[in-house]
């Protein structure tokens, strides 16, 4: 008979508030089988969707970006550029390249939060960056310099660095002067060596062993890195324009999360969105300085292992400073700022890589510019079946481990994924009951 015979093991990890919402984790093991891995979230439904219907669609952008404190733009670009396919604008190449500088922004702000702030305790051994900025200082601090200089810039671009105001459908509402671009171009420099000498001591951390199969997916674009526009590919060979992402994917509920999870049709499975799918199936369109760095700390696709998400979003950094610096010195002003146009009945939908992943928006537009439909289909949702997979695969390596070890490593294998679900270090607190 198995030692484990008649044993039943639960570890479940109680709500506690975020700031994007609640969420736990409940994992069952019976005769020392895993039977249950459910990442519940359990956040109030928002309602967004139904809020957008019968509203102006110049309404859509500060809506949207009401859903999310940390990468509001991301969802204000996505929805600006599933309207404007919804009603044939053209912006210009000046406005396109301003919006990638916004984003550039998001990306910086968001990613050294988690990098430096969120994840980087896990692998330095210490319960929060409280803790962490006792024994290292210069890693915190340097952390909240680089965020410094992406809240700053979105400050600059979008009127306020939480819930920008200044974007709109069709460009900008109105479009910064040479000179108030300029002047970001020295602290960002000085801003793209601090990424970098931060990414060269992140790649000498301790990383977990757990490659996993992944089916990856992000937007892929033939001549920049993706953000704004691409076509979604994977890593099977899927490829398709952004607007058909309904075809390929779709949400269902699950009975243990308010919160919908999302499979591909083809395969009836989950899949990888975010920094790691972006970089294996986009690496030689990052910038020059970002492909010599994971040239030099050997980082190099195929990467698989979860853990290596903090190196890629590192090597994101990289990039998001050499792009913005890059922009910002060739900025012109776009004229005019905002592209007009007219209403129409039609059908709109776009893809922008969020910092953690593929973010897809679809509207309906009826002929006096009023919203019909709409559909969200953010990042989270979408990476939460495949963060219930990677659980499962995960755990034999850890059930050896004394309980509280065990709920400490679910721990750090969820936040690996960045989820946005919460703005605080250690956001789930775990109770293990043995029967």
């Amino acid at each position: 008979m198995s030692e484990h015979q008649g044993q039943t093991r639960s570890i479940r990890v109680e709500a506690m508030t975020r700031v994007e919402g609640e969420g736990g984790l409940d994992i069952r093991l019976l005769d020392g089988r895993i039977e249950q891995v459910n990442l519940n979230i359990f956040e109030p439904p928002r309602f967004f969707e139904a809020f957008l219907r019968g509203r102006p669609l110049e309404d859509v952008p500060d809506i949207t970006a009401r859903i999310c404190g940390i990468c509001p733009v991301a969802y204000q670009m996505s929805s600006v550029h599933a309207l404007e396919a919804a009603l044939g604008v053209e912006i210009s190449p000046e406005i396109r390249r301003l919006r990638r500088l916004l984003y550039c922004g998001e990306w910086i702000e968001s990613h050294a939060l988690h990098v430096h702030m969120l994840n980087l305790p896990d692998f330095l051994g210490f319960d929060g960056a409280l803790e962490m900025a006792q024994a290292h200082p210069e890693r915190v601090e340097r952390g909240l310099q680089i965020r410094k200089l992406g809240n700053q810039l979105l400050d600059r671009l979008g009127g306020r660095a939480i819930h920008p105001i200044n974007v709109a459908v069709g460009g900008f509402y109105r479009a910064p002067t040479r000179g108030e671009l300029s002047e970001f171009v020295k602290p960002f420099e000085a801003g793209l060596r601090l990424a970098e000498e931060a990414t060269r001591e992140i790649a000498t951390l301790d990383f977990p062993v757990f490659d996993q199969a992944y089916d990856l997916v992000a937007l892929v674009h033939p001549d920049e890195y993706p953000m704004n526009e691409g076509r979604i590919e994977s890593c099977d060979g899927l490829s398709i324009a952004a607007d058909e992402f309904p075809n390929h994917f779709v949400e269902q509920q699950v009975p243990h999360s308010t919160a919908m999870q999302a499979i591909r049709l083809e395969t009836g499975k989950p899949y990888l969105l975010g920094p790691l799918a972006r970089i294996q199936l986009a690496f030689e369109r990052l910038a020059p300085e970002a492909r010599r760095l994971a040239d030099e700390v050997r980082f190099q696709p195929p990467c698989r292992n979860p853990f290596y998400g903090i190196l890629a979003r590192s090597l994101e950094l990289v990039h998001a400073f050499a792009e913005a610096i890059d922009i910002l010195k060739t900025y012109t002003p776009p004229r005019p700022p905002r592209i007009a146009y007219a209403y129409r009945e039609a059908v709109g939908g776009a893809a922008t890589e969020a910092p953690r992943g593929l973010l897809y928006h679809g509207y309906g537009i009826a002929a006096d510019g009023k919203v019909t439909h709409a559909n969200i289909v953010p990042p989270t949702s979408q990476n939460q079946g495949q963060i219930e997979a990677d659980l499962r695969d995960y755990l034999p390596q850890v059930l050896s481990l004394p309980d509280r070890e065990v709920a400490d490593a679910c721990e750090k294998l969820v936040r690996c994924y960045d989820p946005c679900i919460s703005c605080s270090t250690h956001f789930l607190r775990v109770r293990i009951d043995r029967g």
